[in-house]
């Protein structure tokens, strides 16, 4: 009889590495009957990743969103499985112990069966306290080996840490091939060694398609032992996603696999749904080049997760770029320009930071700094002027044990701004904070909610968690998409008279002065301004010092003082986390003092003063939008 091998839809994966967004939860319960009918998935990724943080920027609560999109498969007897990245949980930067312990409580409640959990740096010391959260809360233990191509990530390396997981307890293992960069030979081999020394233990097979090894590797890891294949379908296969369903499926079926019939009625009715969803707003998001596949992949080894986003960031650092340019009457970039000055910046970046896997967060905090490096030096200024905390965590160890030895050049620098290196175990870094958060969530008369699911969220995504509280998100995220869709429309032609767009003679051009929409949110009227084009903050300040009434004569006046610019495009926050003290107007500080952070790019960027005094005035409030050499703040 031929050996079995079942398909896993990794739903979410397949948005999330296409664009930025995936479905709303009333999409989400939409679709998942169709999925269901089609027949063939013994699994179904639901949630994990991004996929929280999601929700609450569209204004949803995320909670809702896993109860009711997990509900329709369980009842269907299909498991539902999710994205934990360890240390990290569900976001960009290390959580505290309590707070993952809790996560996979409230997951599995919720309805996830399966927790899948990496270490972007494949530190097992980070995994293994997840493997234990994983069955205190019910749940199967799949833990991933995050694959990359150096000259550390051998086969033996792969094959040891495998080894070591399963002799910690895991249940399952996963190959995560998120750049899809491993070699299929190698690949299989590693596959063969894990089922040699453990045959009953599950091996699962992740890989994106974008430099096209994928269907190689397939046959090979299927040959090798491995049980399950994750997949992608039209239109969001290939390209920066996931090998295609009925392509796997063929080539299995040749091989002499036993593989799951696909009931193709229900697979048109999902493939156009998930057209319809792109129609409806996700596609706003999706860069066409990510549907392509792209062997220049191959080099920099960037993970198809993060290359959805990474066209999308590549928008506004391109109009930056080209900005500085244009001043200096210097040849514009195009888009293709900076992406291979990008992927040359990665290549070298990469080796000098330890060789760390190119995966969450580990892949874009690779590629903030060669994005940082790249713009800092076309505009004349050093290599490594601009590094993240969250990136310095990294290379000093504070997240986990680098696989390779950084430069001369990048150890000199830590030494030369007093950062110590650290080498204990990282969770030892980050205290618990669920008391924290609790005595947060009794002072603003929030409920902690059903399973302490509302605590778990606001605990894991404090800045997230407010902006959806306080409405912000959602007002924010429907007047994006309003301006996207104006955007958008500006590129299909027009006649003068309003005629079909075949008679068009010209096109409709974008407003030159920012525009009121008016948004309804859940029955709540809201009034939005949205600008269009090149739009410079004007400094307006949100407080202000003491007025000269109640104030010396000497005292700084509003607006007074050195100019505290943005240094990149991003929003705008004083503090990274919910507990954290924000400096205020009136504020005195030193030169070199952090008082607010730009996020872009998915890290948080710390943003110091430039000299002592006090702060006269702050001219944005959190989550505000900012632009490049925008006034944030001015300190005399």
């Amino acid at each position: 009889m031929s050996r079995e091998i079942k398909f896993c839809l990794v739903f979410r994966d397949m948005w999330q590495s296409a664009g930025k967004y995936v479905p709303r939860v009333d999409q989400l319960a939409q679709i998942a009957p169709a999925i269901i009918e089609m027949g063939c998935f013994a699994r179904v990724e639901t949630n994990g990743g991004g996929f929280e943080q999601v929700n609450l920027l569209f204004g949803e609560n995320p909670n809702k969103a896993v109860r009711e999109w997990t509900k329709p498969f369980h009842e269907a007897g299909i498991q539902t499985q999710m994205l934990d990245r360890a240390l990290n949980g569900l976001r960009m930067s290390p959580v505290p112990a309590d707070v993952r312990q809790l996560f996979y409580q409230v997951k599995k409640v919720q309805g996830t069966d399966i927790a899948r959990t990496f270490c972007g740096l494949n530190d097992v010391r980070n995994i293994k306290p997840s493997i234990k959260y994983a069955h205190d809360a019910g749940m199967i233990s799949q833990c991933a080996l995050s694959i990359t191509h150096s000259p550390i990530h051998t086969v033996e390396y792969y094959t040891k840490m495998a080894l070591e997981l399963i002799d910690d307890g895991a249940d399952e293992i996963c190959i995560k091939d998120m750049a899809g960069i491993g070699r299929p030979r190698s690949l299989g081999k590693i596959v063969a060694n894990i089922k040699k020394a453990y045959p009953e233990i599950m091996v699962q097979y992740h890989g994106h398609a974008g430099p096209g090894f994928s269907v190689a590797t397939i046959l090979e890891v299927c040959d090798a032992g491995c049980d399950y294949i994750d997949v992608g379908m039209d239109p969001l296969s290939w390209g920066t996603g996931h090998a295609d369903l009925l392509t796997i499926q063929a080539a299995l079926k040749d091989a002499g696999f036993s593989v799951p019939e696909v009931n193709m009625e229900a697979y048109m009715r999902v493939r156009s749904m998930i057209q319809d969803f792109m129609d409806d707003f996700l596609g706003l998001y999706i860069s066409p080049k990510n549907r392509l596949m792209n062997s220049l992949l191959i080099a920099p080894g960037l993970p198809g997760g993060m290359m959805g986003s990474l066209m999308a960031d590549m928008e506004s650092n391109l109009a930056t770029i080209n900005k500085s340019r244009e001043k200096k009457k210097e040849p514009l970039l195009s888009q293709d320009d900076l992406l291979i000055k990008l992927f040359d910046e990665v290549a070298y970046v990469w080796p000098r930071v330890g060789y760390p896997p190119l995966v969450t967060p580990f892949s874009q905090y690779v590629k903030n700094l060669a994005m940082m490096n790249v713009m800092q030096m076309l505009k004349g200024k050093e290599r490594w002027s601009m590094i993240a905390d969250d990136i310095w965590d990294m290379i000093l160890g504070r997240a986990g044990r680098l696989p390779g030895e950084l430069a001369p050049e990048i150890i000199e620098k830590a030494k030369a701004e007093g950062r110590e290196f650290f080498d204990g175990n990282p969770q030892d870094n980050y205290p618990d904070a669920l008391d924290k958060y609790r005595k947060l969530m009794n002072e603003k008369h929030w409920e902690v909610g059903e399973d302490d699911e509302e605590l778990f969220e606001y605990a894991m995504h404090p800045a997230q968690y407010e902006a959806y509280r306080s409405g912000k998100a959602k007002v924010e995220f429907v007047a994006d998409i309003a301006k996207r869709k104006e955007e958008k429309n500006r590129r299909i032609p027009v006649a003068k008279d309003g005629s079909a767009p075949e008679q068009a003679t010209g096109t409709r051009s974008l407003p030159t002065t920012p525009q009121i929409l008016h948004v309804d949110v859940d029955g709540q009227s809201y009034r939005v301004t949205v600008a269009f084009g090149d739009t410079k903050a004007v400094p307006s300040p949100v407080s202000s010092a003491p007025s000269s009434d109640s104030a010396p004569s000497s005292a700084p006046v509003a607006g007074d003082g050195r100019e505290l610019l943005s240094p990149l495009e991003g929003k705008f926050f004083l503090v990274k986390g919910a507990s954290d003290i924000p400096v205020k107007v009136g504020d005195t500080v030193k030169k070199d003092q952090t008082v607010c952070y730009v996020e872009a790019m998915k890290t948080y960027n710390a943003v110091s003063a430039e000299n002592d005094g006090v702060i006269t005035s702050i001219f944005f409030n959190p989550g505000d939008t900012v632009s490049e050499d925008d006034v944030l703040m001015t300190i005399k």
